[in-house]
């Protein structure tokens, strides 16, 4: 019997036998990634695949050092910090195949919302060659509005007078950067692992309007210097709940504080653009190309699209799980057509993808039964994810006059979501997003006015000025007020395509 029960260096050699841990001397491995933004994802992701590369040789400079900015990162480091740095991985496959291995390849983790200079000198470290992140949707500062930097937001306002207490992730990386051309050290690669479509694109787009505002010369240099690879990721992770945490518990005998589960796909398509080496990645799974945008707009248009359906549809209706609309066939069959009848025709050939197959396999992927995916989860912050997701679907097929009422019942079902703020039960939706309030007074206009939620411009820009848009709303937002069943609504369209 393991004396101290918690999860640590000291104690991997308690793990059973069927537990894969880390093989290689951990303390042999130092910093060559900073990672902001340490959440389930990145640790089922970039942090998997580096932890498999560090098993082999001369792997040694690619260990990471997880970054909290936020003051609700203190949670994961209370958690990473006694367990040091390590945690478990838990994979669940459909047929009920459960494996769990214990990951390595985050060898420290710093918190910068008490003293932001920590992470602005590890970031400054010439041992530092990449910096990652996983900031979500809405971590990018992005006007859906204007398309520009938000300059108004408080944290920006904050950074750009206390250039050395920063707040947001763009005054941490100025300052970062500030700090490594002033000491002559070696460039950095700049690396978005957030469903972002062409997200390094607009993280160096972001970052140079910051740093301009701060300092021309600064974003001449990281202009010059730092490079932003765009990048496709693909994993579903769900939030960890306390059910894995005991299963981990029962299964290793020891307390694993805060597991990753997640399900046994994953993809990572990457450009081969970095600024001062990188990760041998490729040798794990990974794939570097010349060009992500085919393989990032198949992900984000069907994927990423196709849990939003799923997730405000089956709120609406009253699911919990998304495993759960799968196995509604009206469910997976309206998933299935908007698929193929409006996200399929706006993409490009994909090299190497069978569209087909892919869009099975999400079917699948969406189904697992042990995959405890919740609805809420996937309703997060829809209004950074529609605007990214789904609208520019839309806007494709608007362009080209195909049809966009599948999408757009998704809008008019999410006014009403915004809206009554419940389920066809009347049971409350937990519902978080940073625009949860002005969401629901220009839904609660709606009897007044039909196009009042499409007007809200945060998230829609103009699109509401599209005639053939906002007539095709009005329609189906008066169907979904006036049935009270999402269900019927996606029955009649689906009617409608069949005959």
């Amino acid at each position: 019997m393991c004396p101290d029960p918690n999860l640590n260096e000291a104690n991997l050699k308690h793990l059973p036998s069927s537990i894969r841990r880390p093989t290689y001397d951990r303390s042999s491995v130092h910093t060559g990634i900073v990672h902001i933004g340490v959440g389930g994802f990145f640790r089922s992701h970039l942090a998997a695949y580096t932890d498999e590369l560090l098993h082999q040789e001369d792997t040694a400079s690619w260990g990471i050092c997880g970054v909290g900015i936020r003051d609700d990162d203190a949670r994961m480091a209370a958690a990473m910090s006694p367990q040091d740095g390590l945690y478990s991985l838990i994979v669940k496959h459909p047929n009920g195949l459960v494996e769990s291995s214990v990951i390595g390849s985050m060898i420290e983790f710093v918190l910068g919302s008490n003293d932001p200079s920590t992470v602005i000198v590890k970031m400054a470290s010439p041992e530092t060659k990449i910096v990652s992140l996983t900031i979500t949707e809405g971590g990018y500062n992005l006007s859906p509005a204007t398309g520009d930097f938000d300059f108004d937001h408080p944290e920006v306002v904050h950074d750009l007078e206390h250039p050395d207490q920063p707040k947001s992730v763009f005054g941490y990386l100025t300052a970062a950067l500030k700090m490594r051309r002033d000491a002559g050290s070696a460039p950095v690669t700049i690396l978005s692992c957030d469903n972002i479509q062409h997200n390094g694109d607009l993280t160096r787009r972001m970052l140079l309007r910051f740093a301009q505002r701060q300092s021309p010369e600064l974003a001449t240099w990281i202009s010059d210097q730092v490079t932003f690879p765009n990048s496709m990721v693909d994993r579903i992770t769900p939030v960890t709940s306390e059910a894995d945490i005991e299963y981990f518990r029962v299964q290793s005998g020891l307390l694993d504080r805060w597991p990753v589960t997640c399900e046994p796909f994953r993809q990572w398509v990457i450009e081969d653009r970095f600024a001062n080496g990188r990760p041998a990645w490729e040798q794990v799974g990974a794939q570097f190309v010349a060009d992500v945008a085919p393989y990032e707009t198949m992900k984000l248009r069907l994927l990423n699209a196709g849990h939003s359906v799923l997730g405000i549809l089956g709120a609406l209706h009253g699911f919990d799980m998304i495993n759960e609309c799968i196995a509604d066939d009206r469910f997976a069959a309206y998933l299935r057509s908007f698929f193929d009848q409006e996200a399929t025709p706006t993409l490009d050939p994909v090299p190497g993808i069978d569209l087909v197959a892919y869009k099975d396999s999400l079917i699948e992927r969406f189904g697992n039964p042990s995959i405890r995916d919740s609805v809420s989860r996937i309703c997060l912050q829809s209004s950074s994810k529609l605007p990214v997701f789904l609208i520019p679907t839309i806007i494709d097929n608007l362009d080209k006059g195909r049809s966009i009422r599948l999408a757009t019942l998704l809008i008019a079902a999410w006014c009403l979501y915004c809206d009554r703020q419940v389920d066809r039960n009347g049971n409350p939706l937990a519902i978080t997003d940073d625009m949860k309030e002005p969401l629901h007074q220009a839904a609660m206009k709606t009897a007044d006015d039909k196009r009042a939620f499409i007007q809200y411009s945060p998230v829609f820009g103009d699109l509401a000025q599209n005639e053939d848009f906002a007539t095709t709303y009005e329609t189906l937002v008066d169907d979904v007020y006036r049935s009270g069943d999402i269900v019927e609504c996606m029955q009649r369209l689906l009617d409608d395509t069949v005959n």
